[in-house]
């Protein structure tokens, strides 16, 4: 089976999305849809996800799931405004609820912010499977980036998230909370048991060197020559390249407004007692 993939590519994060569809049954699905959110004047707007929504209704296809791969800490997401224009259900990996845990910690959000992924549509465990019309979608735990990160195989792709990036870009940090470089080898390693020929989707390329950003490649290419873990590399080498890494890497800009919406699957705070909405910047 092999689902025909529309990327979009979000700019200013680097971030691709994806409308998945089946064309005998017109069943859509859209993976890790993004909010235009400008981080100094708090305006958001929905330009990329306006183009995703165009796209489904030019080519009449019904949608009926919007699927995240983790809770972002790069981008907000815009899974609400997807829902309310077309339909579809939001699903994310069960981990969820160990993120919104820590980070209604980190947040103090209180006790009336729900921690058990109820925001969400439906929480999906290890090798779950569900259909869009007639392909069948099999969610891959694949932790170690963050705790509930999750890939989708669907036939003979896989949208893996933030798990590893084109070849030459390596693979995700582990540095958030919830984090484990150990994890994430792991992870990796149970994609790398996929089909060669298997398409990979990534959620981000920032194409080093100066190169063409691109989205897709193979499990084929990243045994052989993914930089951080091809074929070969053990577990402890990983580790200490990932953590030497991860040290000298920045916090990302757009982390806790993205955390603060994404752990609400895409929704706003609510409005306070004038009306605005607000976000929450800890301070150290």
């Amino acid at each position: 089976m092999r689902p025909d993939v529309r990327p979009f590519l979000h700019a200013p994060t680097s971030t691709w999305s994806y409308a998945v569809s089946d064309r005998e049954t017109r069943a859509a699905a859209v993976i890790d849809p993004v909010l235009d959110f400008d981080i100094h004047s708090g305006r958001c707007w929905t330009a990329e996800a306006d183009e995703i929504v165009e796209y489904l209704r030019r080519e009449r296809f019904k949608l009926e799931w919007i699927l995240e791969t983790h809770a972002h800490a790069d981008h907000l997401s815009a899974a609400p405004y997807i829902k309310e224009a077309l339909g579809g259900r939001i699903a994310i990996g069960e981990g969820i609820r160990d993120v919104q845990r820590l980070f209604s910690d980190v947040f103090n959000l209180g006790p009336g912010f729900p921690v058990d992924g109820r925001q969400f549509d439906r929480l999906l465990g290890a090798s779950e499977e569900f259909r869009i019309g007639s392909m069948a979608v099999r969610a891959i735990p694949t932790p170690g980036h963050t705790s509930d990160s999750l890939s989708y195989l669907i036939g003979d792709a896989v949208f893996v998230g933030d798990t590893v990036f084109m070849p030459d870009d390596g693979t995700a940090r582990c540095d958030f909370p919830g984090g484990d470089a150990a994890l994430l080898y792991a992870s990796i390693r149970r994609l790398y048991e996929l089909p060669a020929e298997t398409r990979v989707f990534v959620c981000h390329d920032y194409g080093p060197g100066g190169r063409e950003l691109r989205c897709e490649t193979t499990i084929a290419a990243q045994r052989a020559g993914n930089i951080h873990l091809r074929d070969g590399v053990t577990e402890a080498e990983f580790v200490a390249l990932r953590t030497q890494r991860d040290a000298g890497l920045a916090v990302p800009k757009l982390l806790y407004p993205a955390v603060q919406v994404n752990i609400r699957a895409g929704h706003l705070p609510e409005p306070e007692s004038d009306g605005r909405r607000y976000l929450k910047l800890p301070l150290s």
